[in-house]
This record gives structure tokens, sequence and C-alpha cells, in this order.
């Protein structure tokens, strides 16, 4: 495995954690935070659970499946990250860095698939 991609790994492992400790930090009787933070959850942890996948392609075109899927992933967490920005439901300040991080991965992530895909 080449250093940038144990980089990644990392990367995208630590970024489950930080979606991990906002799901916590949210408030258990609002029902709005519950339901976006949930989304959140799944989603955000799921993308380095496909690019653990992705590593261990057996095939290019199962690689460019998975790295998708990790984009996909990325994406739909930067939709429920606005939403609780959106329905104040975190103040902007907290999820700034973390919709900075969420909104890097999806640079990272499409610069990936389109190398991939040999269009870059």
């Amino acid at each position: 495995m080449m250093k940038d991609e144990k980089d990644l790994r990392v990367r995208t492992k630590m970024f489950a954690r930080r979606i991990i400790r906002l799901y916590g930090a949210l408030p258990k009787n609002d029902t709005v935070a519950q339901v976006l933070g949930k989304q959140a959850l799944r989603s955000g942890t799921s993308v380095g659970a496909n690019y653990r996948e992705a590593s261990r392609a057996r095939s290019k075109p199962e690689f460019i499946s998975k790295i998708g899927d990790c984009l996909k992933e990325a994406d739909e967490t930067s939709y429920w990250i606005e939403l609780l920005q959106d329905e104040n439901v975190v103040t902007v300040s907290r999820l700034q860095p973390l919709l900075a991080e969420t909104n890097e991965l999806i640079a990272i992530l499409t610069a990936i698939s389109k190398r991939a895909k040999g269009l870059t």
C-alpha cells in the first residue's frame, strides 16, 4: 500500500470519528437533530469503510465502483451537515471545520475517481 493510500485510510477513519462525536453531542430530545444526525452518522462513517473496500478491490472496475460509493457517501454527508447548519441545530462555527474536511475528501475522491477512469 502506498503512503497516500494509507494516509487516506487514516484520514477517512478520523473523519468518521469526528462524525461520531458530532452525533454524540447532538441534543437527545430534539427530533430534527436526531434524524439529521443519524443520517450524517450513517453516511459519514461509510466513507472510510468504502475506501477500505476500494483499497482491496480485485479489479479496476471494482475499484472505480467503490471509490464512487465513497464519493456518494461523502457528498451525502455534506448534505446532512448543511441541513444541521441550516436548521440551526449546530452552530456554523462548530460545523465549518467538519464541512471543510468533507469538501476536501470529496475533492480528493473525485480526483482519484477521474484518474482511475483515465479522465485526467
